[in-house]
Parts: C-alpha cells; structure tokens; sequence
C-alpha cells in the first residue's frame, strides 16, 4: 500500500514536471486598429485563471502552453481568441465593438446620427458630437483621417485641414485645445472640391474655434500659439471635493504632540492621473498628499515580532527648502499567504442608477469586479446588492467557486433610474450580518459614483448611517468610478468613517492592481483603528509639520480613546508618512517666530538626557476583532544623511510629495520645479516591476507644459 502511494506521488511529480517543460513564455503587444498600444489590455488563458495585463506600451508576457487558447479583451473593444502555436510572440490588434460606440456622420453642413451610410459623408467620432479629437489629443500624434470611399490611408490621401477659414497641417489640428472647438464640418467628393479646389480632392475637415482664435494668423503665427498648451478646465461645480487647509509648522514648544490617523487609501493619486491624461487642470482639493504618496509600494522589512506590523524610519534633507529635513515613518504590514486568510463574506453593493451608464462607470465596474471574483475560493461567499430608486439583492450568498453564477450576475446589470444610495448601504449591511463569519472577512464593496441623491443624501446623515453599520463588524471597501458628475467628498466619508479604504478605478488596470495583484492588502485587514503619535525634542527641532493626511489629525487625547476611529491596515500593506522639520537654531521664512518671555506656555526640557533624541513615536493599533489597542514606542534618533545618500525609497516619496505639493499651489515650498521633482524620482525608482513609479515621471514630465 505503502509503495503504491509512493508511485502515485511520483507519477503527480512527473506530470506536473511535464506540464511544467510544457509551458513556455509568450509576449507580445495588443493594439488598436491604428497600431496605438492599449495599456491595461486584459490577456487570459481560456481554460485557467493564468491572466496577465498589458503595461503602459500595450505589451504584456503569459506563461503558456501550445495549444492553449488567449483571449484577449478590452473595455469598448471585441474580444479576440488566439490559440497558442509554435511561435513564443503573439500580436493582438482589437477592433472597436460597434454596440457600444455611436457613429456621428456630417452631410456639408448639418451632421446626424447613423449605423450605415454611403455618398459623400464621413464619419468621425469625438468626445462630443461633432468633435473629432479626444481630450488628450495634445499628447497624441498628427491625425490620420480617411475619408470613406479613398482606397488608400496614405499621407497623401488624407482631407485638407481647414481651421477658422485658414489651410492648416494635420500635426497643427493635434495640438488644438478641443475645448477651444466650436464646430466641427466635414465636406467630401465635389461638396470640398468646389470649395478649396484641387487640394480638397480627398474632402476637407473644417473647423470652426469659439471667437475664432486662429482666424487670418500666418503659418508661423498659428505655430507659436498651438503650442502654449493650456489645461482644459475642470468642472469644480459638477465634482465634488472637501476643502482643506494645508498643514502649517509648529513649534514642539506650544505643540509638543502631533497626532493622525494612518491612511491606507490611494483615489487622490488615480484621480489625479484622470485629470492629467485628460489633459485638464487638477482641482486643488482633489489633491490628498498622503494618498498620492500611498499609492507606491516600499521596500520596508516584513515585522520579525508578534506586532502586525514592522516601524521603519530615516531623516534626511528637503529638497524643496534646503535648509530643512524630512522624516519619513514607514509602516509595512504582514505579508499572511494567501491559504491561512480568514473565508470572507462580501457584499457587492452597486451603484445601477441613471448615472452610471457611461462606458468608464457601469461597465467598467463590472470588469472591475471579475477581477475580484476571480481570486475567491470555495470558502468565501459572494452576494450582489444593487440600488437605483430602490434597493434590492440580485444574487443571494453564493459560494466562490460558482464564478460563472456570480459573473452572470454581474453581466445582467443595466444601468437606470435615481439613486438610493442610503437604502442600499442598509440592505448590504443586513445581508452581511446575516452572514457574518466570526474571525473572518465581513466586507462590503460598494462601487458607484457617489451620486446620492435619494434619501439620506447629505454629507452628514451619510456619515451616521456608515458609524453606525461600523458597530456592526463589518468592514467596508469604497470604490468610485466616473468623471463629470463624481463625488469624492462623499466616497471619502463613508471609507474614513466606516472602517474601510477607498480607490478610485479610473480604468482596467488600476482595477487589476487594486483587486487583483493588491487582493490581500484591499480586503483583508490585519490591524484596525491604527494610529500614529509622534513627540519633538524642543532641543533638536525649532518646527515641524506633517505632509498630507489634514482629514486624518487627531486631538492628543485621541491616542489613547479606544471610541475614537482610525485607519485600517491591509495584509502587506504599506503605510507611509512624511514630517518636514526645521532644526534648532535655522532662520525660516515659514515660521511664526514665538517670544522667548512667556510665563505659562513656555516648556522646559530636559536637554541633558535627550541631546541624541529627534523624536519620540508611539504607535496604537487593534486586532480586527478586537476592542482594545495596543502601544508600541519607539525613539527616533537624532541623525541625518544627506538626500543623495539617502534610501531610494525616501527620494521617491518625498518625490511625489513635492509634486503633490505642487498641485496644491503650497505657499511652503520654495522650489516648484518639474525638472527637479523628475529628477528625485528618477534617482529614487527602484522596485517598479509594474511601471507605476515610471508612469508618475511621465505624469510630472508632462505637466511641465502646463508650467
């Protein structure tokens, strides 16, 4: 008996070495029907859970066997199946899906909405009917326009470009600002040519600007003003954001403690990023410093003690005021395997209303959840809530390795009506007590754009239906999706007061790395109710201030009141957080100088004992099931390196905090340069295998035309 088990294991052994040799790496790139690479493409093996993303050029590499069957999908595009043959390169062009793009053609002068039309029409599509040029067109090359009925796609085959009355190049029309465009008319066959003679041959595409901005300027002229690139504004009115007053510098005599809450959330950074790949100017408070700088992953130490989570700190130079330093404080959560997390029971919580049609919020949240639904297991359980004008359940708790159940589920969601966002975060929270699974994962998800405009709808009566749920043990996960209309004041409260986090997808793979590859660190908390309190030594530090986190301060009594919420860590998370200090004894333009004379504010210290001391910091965390916190305390030591001999990951941190500082127009920086903060990072990246450090350079780098 005994030896037939040792044949059966061996032969396992072997077929899983076959398998193994069998297997080989497959790259290649995944493009449009124009050859652009299609970042966050999604690349699958048909008969396993093998996936792989494309990154920023549209490439992507798969472990694969000959014979398997890629499939290759991307939002608003059809799905191509590739079978695996001899070759180890596979190229994927995708072709947009005709049922969920809508054609706009123009007759001379009047434009109408078709699926199929012929004559001497073209058809163009834009971000607005009429509008051929998508919001970022600034960042794209020259356009290749071809009118229907041309053979040919050549350079030679392509319209005459007419602008406010003027013959322009095809890479001019690139650099026109879309919002500066009033209307938009293409001509064909003899309509042109009667028009603008032999030239319109191939039709003309006729632009019209408001107030005609290009009207009688030379070659050169028009030249010289397409190229001061202007942010297109953004709509402060339609989007909603808290306003916040940036962190000021204080003196360790008048305030000897500063207090905060950790923050694992990272939608300011993605937010962001929308608004920069759109080419619009950034709203001011939709800038969370501490966010933008979470978003990164660190190479902090795993803990080696019995705390959930390891303390890791270092000084060194600012180097956005040369006079003062930077003390960064690293958290690095446990990395628990994936086989010893707690079975989880979710909730899906989603947002169906009218507002959610468009194709970056309900369709984009329904692929945003496959990902997700892809990484349970049979343990876990699933149940699907959905709200417009009212709330209901679509899928009763089902079991994770029923994924074409809970997928189909998802695929039947259309979006329509108002938004009772309140019924729905109470119906989710009853389904998940229900289902509670004690020392286990009891999570809602809600996914929606923040739109509540049914029932309890303001700030306030949002935020004590969520404090209230919070009693109830189970965590929440805010997701948000959309432009134009989104609501990120709101998302923030219900994330910041409900024991949750909060991200914002602005496409497929930010929601691949949020739920997919960072699954742990997003719906598995380690540590609850974490906060941070940290004490200057008078004697070394003249001020200081915190970078970031103005909604997370905390009142000093705060600390040690176990009744006071704070911010969850995730299984392998990182948390980071950023003081910049001006030294005893430095002169600052930034600081309120206090009288030395004062009788009953004044502090004494003890300098004698404390000359080697920077700071002290405590920390206050609990178990996720538990009611009362545990300290950790820890002193910082009074020594500083230089910023180019400093760990990489302070350089990029401190990187991003700049630029983050920046956005926000701080009146505390002396030095706003773009060419600097890309320069810190560049020095600082390292531990980038997804390219996320590398797409913020390229962020900062194209900003810089904004400057």
């Amino acid at each position: 008996m005994k030896s037939l088990k040792l044949i059966s294991s061996a032969i396992a052994m072997l077929i899983c070495f076959v398998t193994i040799a069998q297997q080989r790496t497959i790259t290649g790139t995944v493009t449009d029907v124009n050859s652009t690479p299609l970042p966050g493409a999604n690349v699958f093996i048909k008969k396993s859970k093998t996936s792989a993303v494309t990154n920023f050029d549209g490439k992507y590499t798969i472990k694969a066997e000959k014979g398997d069957i890629l499939v290759f999908s991307f939002i608003g595009m059809n799905t191509e199946n590739v079978v695996v043959k001899n070759s180890n390169v596979i190229n994927v062009t995708l072709k947009e899906s005709a049922n969920q793009l809508q054609e706009v053609v123009t007759t001379a002068y009047a434009s109408t909405k078709k699926k199929m039309t012929t004559g001497s029409i073209m058809m163009i599509r834009g971000t607005s009917a009429g509008v051929p040029i998508p919001l970022n067109s600034q960042y794209l090359a020259a356009p290749s326009v071809a009118m229907r009925g041309v053979e040919s796609i050549s350079p030679k085959n392509e319209p005459m470009y007419i602008v406010d009355g003027v013959p322009v190049k095809a890479d001019q029309v690139a650099k026109i600002n879309p919002n500066d465009i009033d209307e938009v008319k293409v001509l064909k066959d003899e309509s042109a040519a009667s028009l603008y003679g032999s030239k319109a041959a191939n039709g003309a595409v006729v632009i019209v600007t408001k107030n005609e901005l290009y009207k009688n300027l030379s070659e050169k002229e028009l030249d010289k003003k397409l190229n001061i690139i202007r942010p297109i504004p953004a709509q402060p009115t339609q989007e909603d954001y808290e306003t916040f007053v940036e962190n000021t510098f204080e003196s360790p005599k008048t305030a000897p403690l500063s207090t905060f809450s950790i923050d694992v959330d990272n939608a300011s950074y993605t937010n962001i990023r929308r608004f920069l790949n759109n080419g619009q100017e950034v709203p001011k408070d939709a800038v969370r410093v501490e966010e933008m700088v979470n978003f990164f992953k660190y190479n902090y130490p795993q803990p080696k003690d019995q705390h959930p989570f390891s303390i890791n700190t270092e000084v060194s130079d600012s180097p956005w005021n040369s006079k003062n330093k930077i003390l960064k404080i690293g958290l690095q959560g446990k990395n628990i395997p994936t086989n010893n997390l707690p079975a989880s029971n979710l909730v899906f919580l989603i947002d169906v209303s009218g507002s959610m049609s468009d194709m970056n919020k309900l369709p984009l949240l329904k692929q945003s959840l496959k990902i997700l639904v892809n990484e349970l297991r049979a343990k876990d359980k699933v149940a699907i809530v959905v709200y417009a004008g009212a709330a209901g359940m679509v899928l009763k708790p089902t079991s994770g390795d029923e994924k074409k159940t809970i997928i189909e589920s998802l695929d039947k969601l259309e979006a329509g009506g108002s938004t009772a966002g309140g019924a729905g975060i109470e119906l989710a929270y009853k389904i998940a007590s229900e289902n509670f699974i004690k020392n286990g994962n009891n999570r809602v998800i809600l996914a929606t754009d923040g739109d509540f405009n049914v029932g309890s709808s303001s700030n306030s009566d949002m935020e004590k239906l969520i404090e209230e749920k919070r009693k109830t043990g189970v965590f929440l996960t805010c997701l948000g999706y959309g432009m134009g209309n989104y609501k990120d004041s709101k998302m923030e409260i219900l994330a910041d007061k409900g024991n949750g986090n909060y991200a914002y997808i602005d496409n497929i793979q930010e929601a691949n790395r949020f739920l997919g590859k960072e699954f742990k660190g997003s719906m598995f908390a380690i540590a609850k109710d974490v906060k941070i309190q940290i004490e200057f030594n008078p004697k070394q530090v003249q001020a200081y201030r915190l970078i970031g986190y103005e909604n997370r301060k905390l009142r000093p009594e705060d600390f040690k009141n176990d009744a006071i919420d704070a911010g969850e860590l995730g299984s392998n998370h990182t948390v980071t957080a950023l003081y910049e200090i001006i030294p005893a004894g430095v002169k600052s333009d930034y600081l309120n100088v206090q009288p030395d004379d004062l009788k009953y504010t004044k502090t004494e210290t003890n300098s004698a004992n404390y000359n080697s001391e920077l700071a002290t910091i405590k920390f206050r965390y609990k178990k996720p099931d538990g009611d009362k916190s545990i300290e950790m305390v820890q002193v910082i030591d009074n020594k500083s390196i230089a910023l180019d001999k400093a760990s990489d990951d302070l350089k990029f941190s401190s990187a991003v905090a700049w630029f983050g500082l920046k956005l926000r127009d701080s009146k505390l920086i002396a030095d706003k340069s773009s060419e600097e903060i890309v320069k810190l990072a560049k020095q600082g990246i390292s531990n980038d295998g997804d390219g996320y450090k590398a797409e913020f350079i390229r962020l900062v780098e194209t900003s810089k035309q904004y400057n």
